[in-house]
Order: structure tokens, then sequence, then C-alpha cells
């Protein structure tokens, strides 16, 4: 079983085998004891087999399994070794050895990913090997759009689970937009009593005429998002929250009407002056007022975000805000003249720029969209490129961090393969193959200039994603081979052994049957994955690049 995802670094096939029994010992060295509980507990319900503890690195000589540090390698590179001494993990860090261990679960099998043992009597045998590894991207990231449909709790725990079985580490939380907000916020109780529903639901692409028409919403306690970023850290994952300003914020104005531009809202709606939850999808021309109001309501919001999210990003958005209500209000209009502004982008420069201020005095770091770009680059941002290389060329050239994510090549709600039975096809024709041949840091980058890239991630936006399964059909099997690009030091897309990996990936799908993950087979849709009659918007040709 050494047919890998992500592939090593490097890996030497011995001669013979580990084989775990019921007197096999698991011994974790200091700083390991959390990797060996998460590890022990998920072989033990596996294998059945007790998998004891072991009180010295020699318990688990011959047939065991010893984790620990060795300073000499890097913070997340691993080196597993399996001979006639037992299997060792060891790890420059316990994330390092934590990566080491999913390699293990790897070796052992696809029932090595059950809940419960098929076979008591089975054996489990890890085969002699040494396994050098070390990730090339720091950030290797999955964003995860909850706003447009709600995924419970459970479902969330699911996806961190299935990110570290890929050795993904940063988990990009979507928490609100126009279509929903998320987590609970106690000092604006509304922003989840109002805004975390809507009365019904686009079903398929905005120009399709069905609709769902029972209420939709959810949202995370804070004691919700307290388990799942816990959770997150066991797994030695970052949980990075977006919460979007200054546009993509129409459940927010539903809540809190105060918040949006009243001086051209309150003219537009007919019999009355507020906004509902937006229950379409597209790009939303209802934004956030630039005012003194709106700043302080969301510094309150990120003050409260700032004590349930460690992480050292935080993520504001700033993408598609369209400038027509700010060029009709009096009061946006008014703030460009006060703070002697050229127009409206450099309003929201404006407007990113003091929550990257307000974040920064608070060591934390502000991520955005590319748009932040637009009317002058916040200090200290990082930029996630989305709409292609350039923006995130842009950044790199003027110093900025960059997190790679163009849409042409991860945009997992994008189709899968041409032909009516692909369900709601959205976008251009982008397959596993594609995203393998993906590359983050572009070639216009000099040496220097590259070192910005601090990685990537896969993007899933779920306006055409109603549950979880076709969640995991847009996702799975591409993330695989998304993981493989972030971890591994793959020659050039052109020279990638594509063939190679389908062959990897024959064992993989095993591995995800194991897990429940319903992913879109190598032979097209099955019947009940299949959406007839939804439309989508399919578009032609290869993507155009930018």
């Amino acid at each position: 079983m050494t047919e890998l995802i992500p592939q090593p670094r490097s890996v030497v096939v011995g001669s013979g085998e580990v084989r775990l029994t019921a007197h096999s010992q698991l011994y974790a060295g200091d700083a390991t004891e959390g990797v060996g509980n998460w590890l022990r507990t998920a072989l033990q319900q596996a294998t059945g087999l007790p998998l004891h503890e072991g009180r010295e690195l020699d318990d688990a000589c011959d047939d065991g399994i010893g984790l620990q540090l060795d300073p000499a390698l890097g913070p997340e590179e691993y080196r597993l070794v399996s001979d006639s001494n037992g299997v060792f993990i060891e790890g420059g860090s316990p994330a390092g050895v934590f990566r080491g261990a999913q390699t293990l679960r790897q070796l052992l099998g696809p029932d090595a990913y059950r809940r419960a043992p098929l076979d008591r009597r089975r054996t489990w045998a890890v085969p002699h090997l040494t396994i050098q590894d070390s990730p090339r991207f720091p950030w290797r990231g999955l964003m995860l759009d909850v706003a447009r449909h709600f995924m419970p709790k459970e479902g969330v725990l699911r996806y961190l689970d299935l990110m570290a079985a890929h050795k993904l580490n940063v988990f990009h939380f979507h928490l609100t937009d126009d279509q929903g907000w998320r987590v609970q916020i106690k000092r604006y109780p509304k922003l989840t009593e109002i805004g975390s529903w809507r009365a019904r639901t686009k079903f398929g692409h905005r120009a399709s005429p069905l609709w769902d028409d029972k209420p939709h919403g959810g949202y995370y306690t804070q004691d919700d998002i307290r388990e799942i970023v816990a959770y997150a850290a066991e797994r030695h994952i970052t949980v990075v929250p977006e919460i979007d300003v200054p546009g993509h914020s129409q459940a927010a104005i539903a809540a809190y009407p105060e918040l949006g531009n009243t001086d051209v809202i309150t003219a537009s709606i007919k019999g009355g002056n507020s906004l509902s939850v937006w229950d379409n999808w597209g790009i939303n021309p209802n934004v956030l007022a630039p005012t003194d109001n709106t700043l302080r309501f969301y510094e309150g919001v990120f003050e409260e975000l700032l004590e349930l999210f460690p992480s050292e990003f935080i993520h504001v958005g700033g993408d598609e805000c369209l400038k027509d209500q700010w060029k009709q209000s009096p009061t946006a209009q008014a703030r460009i003249a006060e703070l002697g502004l050229a127009d409206e982008d450099e309003l929201q420069s404006w407007f990113i720029g003091h929550f990257d201020k307000w974040l920064s005095a608070r060591g934390r770091r502000l991520v955005g969209w590319d748009e932040i770009l637009e009317g002058g680059l916040a200090d200290g941002a990082v930029v996630s490129s989305w709409r292609g290389y350039e923006g995130g060329i842009t950044a790199a050239r003027a110093g900025h961090d960059v997190v790679m994510c163009p849409e042409q090549y991860v945009y997992l709600d994008w189709r899968q393969a041409p032909g009516e039975d692909e369900p709601v096809p959205i976008a251009h024709v982008r397959t596993l193959e594609d995203v393998y041949r993906f590359e983050p840091v572009p070639e216009q980058l000099s040496e220097a200039e590259a070192r910005h890239v601090l990685g990537t991630q896969a993007n899933v936006w779920t306006e055409v994603m109603e549950d979880h399964a076709r969640v995991d059909y847009q996702t799975f099997p591409r993330l695989a081979a998304f993981a493989e690009v972030a971890w591994s030091a793959l020659p050039a897309p052109g020279e990638r052994d594509f063939a190679d990996f389908e062959r990897r990936m024959t064992a993989h799908y095993a591995r995800l049957d194991a897990l429940g993950v319903a992913y879109r087979p190598p032979t097209g849709p099955l019947p009940w994955q299949r959406r007839p009659g939804v439309l989508g918007r399919p578009l032609d040709g290869p993507p155009p690049q930018a």
C-alpha cells in the first residue's frame, strides 16, 4: 500500500513488514502525546487492536509504533521508518509527527479509515520502508462557504478530518454573505436571529426558474466555534474566519438596516425601508455604508471573533463590492470629500485599510480577496488571488504575501466534465488533470518575489450545493489532486506524471469510500448525483487566463 497521496519526497521500500497485533504498543514521546491519542483512537476504531500505551520508546520495538520529535527536521517535516524494530515516526514538530501519522494510516490500507473493524481476525501490516517528507508550502488551504448553504457543525468537523487525511492545514471558514450570517455575535443578536435564515432559496444558477420554498438557515454558537477550532487544532489545522466587508453584506444589513446606505436603499424599496436576507445568487448591489457607525459595529464583531479564533490571519473579504450605491449616496460622497479621496475605489481601500490597522494593532493580519488591491493596497495585508494570477503577481511584487487560489484551477464549484449528466454545470470544465497541473507560483515572479507566495487553497462556493453530498461531489476527487500540488515538490505542470497520479488514485478511491465521501466517480456521476432539469451556467472552451 505505497500508493500515497500526496506523493512523499522520498520512499525507499525494503523487504518484510511490521505486523500490528494485540500486543503492539504505541509510544508517544514528549510533545507528541496529542498525536498519539489521535492515532490510537483512529486505529483502535478501525482495527479493534488495543494499542496499549508504551512507557518508553523500547516498548514500540518489533511490532509497535513510536512517535517522537527530531529538532533537526523542519516544522512539518517527518521521517517514517518501518523495519524490524517497529514503526517509528519522527517530526520536527507535533504537526510533522501528525503528517507522518496520516501517511501511516494510508500504509495500513483503506479499512484503516473505518470507524469499526470489519474483521477482527485480519492482519494489519506496514511494509518495511523509509519515507522522508516535507511540504512545499506552509499554507495548504480549503475554503468552505457555509453562508450560501449552511453546513451543520458535524459536517464541518467531518471536513476537517478529510483535510487532515490530505495533509491540508488551513481551513478558510466563509461565515457571512448576502444569503446568511453564520456565527453568533452576542452583542448583536439580530445577526443570527434575522440574518441567519432566508425565506426561500434559488435552486440552481440564478437563471434557473426553480425555487426551494422552505426556509433555509442555521448558525454556529460561540461554543460550536470553540469546538471547531479545538478540533482543528488537534489535527494541526488553522481556522481562518471570513467576515465579508464592505460587499456581500445583505444578511447583516437585513438584521441591522442602519449598516446599509439608507439614503439610497429607503428610496428603492417598495413598502418599507429594510431588506431581507437575499434568496438569490450573484453580485449584490446592497453594500455597507462607509460610516463611523458601520466601522464601530464591525469592530464589535471582530472583537468577539478574535476571542474565538486564535489564527494570525483574519479574512475580511473585500470582493465584488459594487459601488453604485456609494455613487448615489450623499453620505458616501461626503465621506469621500472629507477624506480627500479620488473615487469610490479609494473609499473601499480606506474601508479595508481601517480594519488592516485595527487588526494589526491587535497582533493579527488582514487577508482579503484581490479586489483589495483596487484603490491602493492596505499595509500589511495578505492577498487571496482569485481572479487569476494577476492580483497575486501585483501583490508579491509590492512585497505583500499572497495565497494563490485562481478560479481557473481551484474553484471546485466549476464543472468537472462536459455533458448533460454533470449536475448544475457551472463555468468552464476543470478536470482532475487540470487541477493536478495547477502551478501556484507564477513564472513571472523572481525568486525573491516568489517567497511571498505563502501557498495555495481550493475554494468551495456552495450556491448550487444544497447538501453535504453535493459538496462532496464537487470537492472530490479534485481535492486530492490539489493536496498533492500544495504538498509535494512536483515538476513543471507539463512534466507531471498524471498517469501515475491516476494509478495512485485507484487506491485512494477506496480510502474515500471507507470515509463515506460521495465523490464524482471517474466514469461520471451516479444516477442519484445528477440534477436533471436544474439550470447551471456552463461556459465553453478553456477559461481565460489572468
